[in-house]
């Protein structure tokens, strides 16, 4: 393992990619094999990060609810083939009926057929969630199980089911059931327990105009912490790992936890979407399974290989940090393989004009992502968030961002035309052709 590789690169990153500061940490067979902290937690003290250091950890939240909903179906309280409706009969979205077609694994996999819609933070109750769904037009993308996009409305309502089966409040439950049960003891939802907390970083946005750093206060995100509100370190998050993959505590079976990273809805040729986790089946002749996360000041990484038993976990404290590269590039150098071995190549194929043509377009969703599709004597290229990136053809529906080797995926309809691209996990409306 040649960790001196890995640290240089990414010290060259964090510059390059404007990072304040990152943890890193990996455990194999139950041990620490590696844990370090680079940069500083906080511009102005100039505190270095620690591995204890606590960040966001964003959407990685995703799988300790999806964990929590397992540990309930076990229970015998629940089962994931169940109408939502059954747990919350108040559930409506008028552009999908009918509404005992979304079943709890639906949510699960972010496969009901509703589109990412506006974020409402300032919602802080279910009640108020399932009105806002119930009284908004929304746009369907088709019937649940037909595709997946990433839409936090929807996965948010597992928090409004364990509280309706557990009469305890989510953050509650949470708490009791799954953070002190695996001794995660610097793993929170309270903001006001971070202030009381040692060794915290502070999150950054990095202002591209101004080519600054902006602080940015913690998010209270209100029902969104369903999906994203764990404040944790890289220490714990190798103890969360362990669960997986040595049911250590024993607080759910095996049975149960394997069910989370079966490959259930497919995400591009060779990787899949669980029960929040995402699923690369054939790595190397190993399974990648892990996800990612991303809100203002925060970037992280989480996931494991179940043949190595090994753990591995990311976190920084910007926003947009390319945390997954990171994570890959720990897990090569913690299997000797080499550093910049991908999950996926994609092969480059020419396209006609009229084919490329076809792309033009401005792709959105209501959650707030624009993805611009332009062509000029240089070839394709993709506007996104005020960056322009040149892209390859992989297939006749896939456009390639080459720097990053990160994949656009088109739907198109019965003439070709794309309707929707798939990007980041969510699926984007086509708005205009150019």
């Amino acid at each position: 393992m040649n960790w001196t590789v890995f640290e240089n690169k990414l010290k060259k990153r964090m510059e390059t990619d404007h990072i304040p500061g990152c943890a890193v940490a990996v455990s194999k067979k139950g041990k620490m094999i590696y844990q370090k902290g680079f940069g500083v937690k906080n511009l102005e003290s100039g505190d270095s990060v620690t591995p204890k250091t606590i960040f966001g950890i964003a959407s990685v939240t995703k799988s300790f609810t999806a964990l929590a909903i397992m540990k309930l179906e076990e229970e015998g309280l629940l089962s994931i083939h169940d109408p939502v409706i059954d747990y919350l009969p108040e559930l409506q979205i008028s552009c999908i009926q009918p509404i005992d077609s979304i079943k709890i694994h639906h949510l699960l996999t972010h496969s009901t057929g509703l589109a990412p819609i506006n974020r409402r933070e300032e919602l802080n109750d279910f009640h108020q969630h399932l009105n806002y769904l119930a009284e908004t037009n929304h746009d369907s993308l088709g019937t649940p199980g037909e595709f997946i996009s990433y839409c936090n409305d929807t996965f948010l309502l597992l928090g409004a089911i364990i509280e309706r089966l557990t009469g305890r409040l989510f953050r509650r439950y949470m708490t009791e059931e799954i953070l002190a049960p695996l001794h995660l003891h610097r793993s929170t939802f309270s903001i006001e327990e971070l202030q009381k907390l040692e060794d915290v970083s502070t999150p950054y946005v990095f202002n591209e105009e101004k080519r600054d750093y902006e602080n940015h206060p913690w998010p209270a995100l209100g029902n969104y912490e369903v999906g994203g509100g764990i404040r944790s370190n890289v220490v714990d998050l190798l103890k969360y790992g362990e669960l997986f993959l040595n049911q250590v505590p024993p607080i759910i079976t095996k049975k149960q936890l394997d069910k989370m990273w079966k490959p259930y809805m497919p995400l591009s040729t060779n990787s899949y979407y669980g029960y929040a986790l995402e699923v690369t089946p054939n790595y190397h002749g190993m399974t990648l399974v892990e996800h990612g996360g991303g809100q203002p000041g925060v970037s992280s990484h989480f996931g494991f290989i179940p043949e190595q038993d090994l753990v591995v976990a990311v976190l920084t404290n910007v926003s947009d940090a390319s945390v997954k590269d990171i994570w890959i590039e720990a897990v090569n150098t913690a299997l000797d393989l080499p550093i910049e071995e991908r999950r996926t190549t994609y092969p480059s194929i020419e396209l006609s004009q009229e084919q490329q043509r076809r792309f033009l377009g401005t792709y959105q969703s209501k959650e707030g992502t624009t993805l611009q599709i332009n062509l000029d004597a240089q070839g394709l290229k993709a506007n996104i968030e005020n960056k322009e990136f040149l892209l390859y053809a992989s297939d006749e529906k896939t456009l390639v961002i080459a720097d990053i080797h990160r994949p656009i995926r088109f739907h198109m309809n019965s003439e070709g035309i794309p309707w929707a691209a798939f990007f980041g996990l969510r699926m984007l409306l086509k708005q205009s052709v150019s």
